[in-house]
């Protein structure tokens, strides 16, 4: 069995070559398998006549298996000094939570015009959230979805941290942290839309398109959604597409982004994360290196807490296996 020092120096030295070597990877193409869905803002009217918009209600029912079932008392993480905690607001739907992972936005213009726009992940063609998490937790499937293992994730909300929508949404009292430092380290899971990946794989489009009733979420493979795109956007405006270096969730509306970002900045919570992504024109973010310098300070921590975590469960299988219990 290697001694602390020797465990302590791979660990970090771990760290630093998975935080290079991220740095260092190259823009992702989508491929020919890519799937992208079409969100058309002037079909979608929230519907007013449910208590819960049919997208709404189809990804709670489809997911609420996996969510989440925190240990309590909730313990606050450092260097935090609470925790966050929506396990009493599980029904909370006016925004994205770990239990919610899409919403209705209903955004109302200066003119008196309501719009109404379904916010969940954009699922981006190279997303940073995938390339910083120190545990190699979020992957993406060939069809493009962006996906959080919960088994895996710390709950460190780097993914959040770097998200441009701040997407990615928290759940202390779960998950692998609890088995490690508790106290000092991680602080839950992260949870967001997954696509529906599963029904991706099989052909089938993702729950809340298959509930819309206006058809206003369409999912398609990336050759058929630009020919749809091209003749959707004629005389319209289109979000997704170019940001972030190019997203698999692409917004039409009649009404200019900017004046949609400009009505949600009056409602929009100043500072902290409030679980309502914007529309705000986003640079790929992964040019920018002081997210690297970021990534580079807490990768050999995780490394070093992951890497405890593999010793601890391979010295209490030893021990089972020798008669020591």
């Amino acid at each position: 069995m290697p001694d602390r020092r020797s465990f302590l120096k791979g660990s970090l030295f771990s760290g630093f070559l998975a935080a290079s070597s991220v740095a260092q990877g190259n823009r992702a193409d989508p491929s020919q398998s890519q799937w992208v869905s079409i969100i058309d803002l002037d079909r979608c009217t929230g519907c007013q006549d449910r208590q819960t918009p049919a997208c709404v209600s189809a990804c709670r029912n489809k997911n609420h298996h996996r969510f989440p079932n925190p240990k309590k008392p909730l313990q606050p993480y450092w260097p935090q000094k609470g925790f966050e905690d929506f396990s009493e607001e599980r029904n909370r739907i006016d925004r994205l939570t770990p239990y919610n992972w899409t919403f209705v936005e209903k955004i109302s213009l200066d003119d008196g015009r309501v719009v109404f726009a379904p916010r969940r992940c954009m699922h981006c063609f190279d997303a940073p959230c995938r390339k910083i998490c120190p545990f190699g937790a979020i992957d993406r499937s060939e069809q493009g979805a962006v996906m959080i293992n919960p088994e895996v994730c710390f709950g460190g909300a780097k993914c959040r941290d770097v998200c441009p929508w701040q997407i990615p949404q928290r759940q202390a009292g779960v998950g692998l942290y609890l088995d490690i430092l508790p106290k000092f380290a991680g602080g839950g899971v992260m949870y967001k839309c997954d696509f529906c990946s599963d029904q991706l794989q099989k052909g089938m489009a993702p729950a809340c398109a298959a509930a819309c009733p206006n058809e206003a979420i369409v999912f398609l493979p990336l050759h058929k959604a630009m020919a749809k795109l091209k003749m959707l956007a004629e005389n319209r405006y289109v979000y997704g597409i170019n940001e972030n270096g190019g997203t698999a969730t692409w917004y039409v509306s009649s009404v200019p982004f900017e004046v949609l970002q400009k009505a949600l900045l009056k409602t929009k919570q100043v500072g902290g994360v409030d679980g309502r992504p914007d529309f705000k024109p986003v640079a790929p973010l992964l040019e920018n290196t002081s997210v690297w310098a970021s990534v580079t300070l807490t990768a050999p921590i995780a490394a070093i807490a992951f890497a405890y975590m593999v010793a601890r469960r391979k010295r209490k299988a030893s021990d089972f296996k020798g008669g020591r219990q």
